[in-house]
């Protein structure tokens, strides 16, 4: 179709270009009566991808004869910047191949193999249902509500059936379950931004990637949106809108040449895994002897840099200038041995030594860096450190709350309110770290909140306490995070299969993962294009700000219901219908819902309207967002949750802690942001000896996470293979295509190998999230969680999935 031509039929159809709200010059677009879009017989109804990758985004679903024919993700504007398409990306566009899955769960059924076997048969609805009810009814009796456990998961990221609201509404409304905190993406970030900044959101709402437009150097660290933030409006086209648009200098810092890179980067720093705190030490060194600091923002707006606003009682010694130069006195600051200088870094992160200076220079020269920490920054072994120790980069040179810059936090962008389902509140207050669910399986009585952790239990005259019960039951609603995206597959699946110690697995979802394999009771749950609900398209998908409206392509297949007919019928039997429920149906939560969406967002259309329109959406509603601009501005007024009410480099809460917890050898809390070599580290000699490669997991483009696995056709077009450096490999006698075995002491994964000078020497990367197939002890599906530790992080007790060493040969 010509061009013009389409555009006029995607107005008329009453698409984004005429959606109320959207500031763009949809007006000069001539409206003609449609074309239609469908073929004889065919429908059109809007739906969405609602994996977690944050983007959501929009899709049209069409259907004949109660069949989907095909997805599209058309274009609905003129297209220009500002007022752009909202494209879903190959993900998305494969939604058809999900639904109709060969592994598509179709039928309640229960276990009657081993369990883990994936042994099972169909049974009716009222058999799973009486049987769910009755098998928690008895372990809440047995044990009470805190021997269960609702597992995280994020396979559905909706408002009304997504995992933090549904699924918890239900086990609140029977009584509660033990609680979690932290999230396997972000828990050391969570941590970090919090005894920084007084709140974990704050790390997760750095100023919008807009903002690059005010700025002179983008240095994106451990940061790759043009993989992970690749739909149609997302964060990745902003920046290279504004890239091309401003010719803003780049440098990206990462193991690995990444897609965010490749072209359009001015340099490329590579990095070894989890060194990231030293390089920040160096830049802080230079800075500090250049006298490149801010002081006077040091001085107004944070505690602990020097002598000066250190809390009472503490001394020089103490403060991070000190710990920096390394020395001891105020008035002699002649650096001392143990001085983070760029020599030392280039020695552990491999950057060499003038490189780490100029870049020192870059940034303090900037006047606006905008200075983006990614998350894969804290999923290490020392990963809250590494995030502390980054945000300090922006704190240093003042460079936060200012037109350009950020405050190192994920980049927040453009938002409309959804009012979600209320979750209620959970009776029970005991909490462990979500990473620690398999440790409270095997020995959760003896778990304590100075070893383990533990939140919310009675403390005894040590502060110490215990959480006193052990899981007894998990439900699992929306989540392969129970075997397959936990680290030590081998050791989870060993523990999971005695049904001594977790008596009973329910689990709800449309596929037959490998979690659900170690399911005793299965329930086949709806998918997205067979539902109903407004959604929004998070803050993370950039600038743009969409809602969708989802309605049902297709009846549901086979025997799946939706959850909350599920969670209903659960209630129900467990004598809670009208707790959960509140006398309310489906469709009259969903209205509910809707109308406390328009009251958020004025413009927003009737219910009716969007069914037929689909999508509306704004660009940067309000405003592109500065990163604690409020604080800048009046630090008295905008005063941050912590202690002091400013920035907190050094964190009086965080010494306490490293004075009273039981710590495992090697691990560190710190007051301060420090550098700190683990375990499986870059500085491990004793296992770098055995296992002389470091290995990182990254986000493919081929899937979310295990989302998405599943498809040919993703697999296809994105090759899961181990990125090995050319050096490496030809000591090896490898080469691309060549299938390797990756092992460590915790297993061995076969997948192909990639031989490319786009990773650094001595380092390894594979893909995240693939499925474990098991045969002969080996993982031939190439999942990297087989060979990632299970030993949690010293603070946010969190996964370390990127701290691990390894070895490779030829299968």
């Amino acid at each position: 179709m010509e061009r013009r031509s389409f555009l006029k039929m995607s107005a008329a159809m009453g698409c984004a270009a005429t959606v109320a709200g959207c500031n763009s010059s949809s007006s000069d677009v001539d409206v003609v009566p449609p074309t239609p879009p469908v073929t004889e017989g065919e429908t059109m109804n809007w739906s969405a991808c609602m994996v977690n990758c944050g983007s959501n985004c929009p899709v049209k679903v069409f259907s004949k004869d109660g069949v989907i024919t095909r997805i599209e993700s058309e274009f609905t504007t003129s297209d220009e910047y500002g007022n752009h398409d909202v494209r879903a990306c190959l993900r998305g566009r494969s939604l058809r191949k999900r639904v109709y899955a060969p592994e598509r769960l179709k039928y309640p059924m229960k276990r009657v193999g081993p369990r883990g076997s994936g042994q099972f048969e169909r049974i009716s609805w009222d058999e799973a249902l009486d049987t769910v009810a009755e098998r928690l009814q008895g372990i809440i009796d047995r044990y009470g509500n805190e021997s269960l456990f609702n597992m995280t998961g994020t396979g559905s990221f909706a408002y009304f059936k997504g995992v933090f609201t549904m699924p918890q509404r239900l086990m609140n409304s029977i009584g509660g379950c033990l609680d979690k905190y932290g999230v396997y993406s972000y828990a050391q970030l969570l941590e970090a931004a919090t005894y920084t900044f007084g709140t974990p959101y704050v790390g997760l709402q750095g100023s919008c990637i807009t903002q690059i437009e005010n700025s002179d150097l983008a240095v994106f660290i451990g940061y790759n949106p043009s993989e992970i933030r690749m739909s149609g409006s997302g964060i990745s086209y902003d920046f290279l809108n504004i890239k091309q648009k401003n010719n803003l200098r780049t440098i990206i810092i990462d193991p690995r040449y990444t897609d965010t890179a490749v072209g359009k980067e001015d340099q490329w720093l590579p990095i070894r895994p989890g060194t990231d705190a030293a390089l920040f030490e160096a830049l802080a060194y230079e800075w500090i002897t250049q006298d490149k600091v801010d002081q006077t923002f040091l001085d107004k707006y944070c505690v602990g840099y020097d002598e000066k606003t250190l809390p009472e009682g503490v001394g020089y010694e103490e403060s991070y200038k000190s710990y920096i130069l390394d020395n001891a006195t105020v008035d002699d600051l002649t650096p001392g041995v143990n001085a983070k200088t760029p020599a030392r870094a280039a020695s552990i992160t491999g950057i060499p030594e003038h490189t780490i200076i100029e870049l020192a220079r870059e940034i303090a020269v900037a006047k606006a860096p905008f200075i983006h920490l990614g998350s894969a920054l804290n999923r290490q072994a020392a990963g809250e450190n590494n995030m502390r120790a980054g945000y300090m980069l922006s704190i240093l040179l003042g460079k936060i709350g200012l037109p350009g810059t950020t405050n190192g936090g994920q980049s927040k962008g453009g938002f409309f309110y959804v009012p979600p389902l209320s979750a209620g509140t959970n009776p029970v207050t005991k909490q462990i770290s979500f990473f620690t669910y398999l440790q409270a399986v095997e020995d959760g009585k003896n778990m304590s909140v100075l070893k383990d952790g533990v939140r919310g239990v009675e403390l005894d005259e040590n502060g110490d306490g215990k959480l006193g019960t052990d899981i007894k039951a998990i439900v699992n609603w929306f989540s392969n995070s129970m075997v397959n995206q936990h680290s030590d597959v081998n050791k989870t699946r060993e523990i999971l299969k005695d049904e001594s110690k977790c008596e009973f697995i329910l689990m709800v979802d449309n596929l037959m993962t490998e979690s659900a394999k170690f399911a005793d009771i299965i329930l086949p749950d709806t998918t997205w294009l067979e539902d109903e609900e407004l959604v929004n398209q998070n803050n993370v998908a950039g600038g743009t700000a969409t809602l969708i409206q989802m309605s049902s392509a297709i009846e549901p297949l086979f025997e799946s219901r939706h959850s909350y007919d599920i969670c209903t019928e659960i209630a129900k039997r467990m004598g809670v219908e009208q707790a959960f429920t509140e006398g309310k149906t489906k469709q009259q939560w969903l209205n509910e819902m809707y109308v406390g969406a328009q009251a958020a967002n004025p413009g927003l259309p009737d219910r009716e309207v969007m069914l037929e329109q689909g999508i509306y959406r704004k660009y940067l509603p309000h405003g592109s967002y500065i990163a604690l601009k409020g604080f800048r501005d009046d630090p008295e007024t905008n005063r941050l949750y912590t202690p002091s009410g400013k920035l907190e480099i050094y964190s009086s809460r965080l010494a306490h802690k490293a004075r009273t917890w039981e710590l495992r050898e090697g691990d560190v809390i710190s007051a301060l942001p420090k550098y700190t070599p683990t375990w499986d580290g870059f500085d491990d000699g004793e296992t770098r000896e055995k296992y002389p490669l470091q290995l990182t997991g990254y986000h493919t483009k081929g899937r979310v996470h295990s989302s998405y696995h599943n498809i040919p056709w993703l697999r296809e077009v994105v090759q899961d293979a181990v990125w090995m450096n050319p050096i490496d490999a030809q000591a090896r006698n490898l080469k691309t295509g060549d299938l390797v075995h990756v092992f460590n002491d915790r297993g061995t994964l076969e997948v192909e190998v990639k031989v490319t000078p786009r990773i650094m020497i001595g380092v390894t990367a594979l893909g995240q999230g693939a499925w474990s197939r098991f045969e002969d002890g080996i993982d031939k599906g190439g999942n990297i969680n087989t060979i990632t530790s299970q030993r949690p992080t010293p603070l946010s007790k969190g996964n370390p999935q990127h701290t691990n060493r390894v070895e490779i040969r030829r299968a």
